[in-house]
């Protein structure tokens, strides 16, 4: 109960998978951000089972890897902010632009900084070494499966329904430009963190 409880509360509040989702919902549709959401919802799990593996480990040995994966991923988030600012949304839903494939999805979570901390925490919180560590972290992994669906499902909901109120291309690309600046606040912790740590 309480790797269910922290799995959907970690996952439903508000970060970059979810407000890239719900963009995404708004401006292509279900149809379209459908490889998006199941590269999430499938690619996040998979993401802690190989962390709880040992993968986690690598980073640990050789640190710089993970700062350059961490780095890289706020210079590609940043970038996503720009491009969701910046598009019209007869450019997003006219092919101008296309939506995120699933494996772009999947590869998206090991840049995502919210991912690495719900990944990371629930390996080491609900995990111990008294017991069988490899069922623990595919349990773990499963739960993740579980809650994933609903929860980022949610805001892909909540991006089709958006897309029927905002009917005006201006009030849509109001709703891009102010997801793209969720999106940029969601790393300023990440970014900070690392100022500190290389100009402190």
């Amino acid at each position: 109960m309480a790797i269910f409880v922290f799995a959907v509360s970690t996952t439903i509040t508000p970060g970059p998978n979810n407000i890239m989702i719900m963009t995404s919902g708004l401006n292509f549709g279900p149809k379209l951000s459908m490889p998006h959401y199941l590269g999430i919802c499938i690619g996040f799990p998979v993401m802690v089972v190989m962390i709880g593996f040992g993968f986690g480990f690598v980073f640990e040995k050789f640190p710089l890897l993970h700062e350059v994966i961490k780095i890289a991923g706020i210079f590609y988030l940043l970038y996503l902010s720009w491009i969701i600012a910046n598009s019209a949304p007869k450019e997003l839903a006219g092919g101008k632009s296309k939506p995120i494939s699933f494996f772009q999805a999947v590869l998206f979570q090991w840049i995502n900084p919210k991912a690495w901390i719900m990944a990371t925490s629930a390996v080491a919180a609900y995990t111990n070494s008294s017991g069988d560590i490899y069922s623990q972290v595919l349990f773990i992994g499963a739960i993740f499966m579980l809650v994933t669906f609903p929860c980022i499902g949610v805001w892909l909901f909540f991006g089709i329904k958006l897309k029927r109120l905002l009917q005006s291309p201006s009030q849509q690309q109001l709703f891009n430009r102010l997801m793209a600046t969720l999106l940029v606040i969601s790393i300023l912790p990440i970014v900070y963190e690392v100022l500190v740590t290389y100009f402190a």
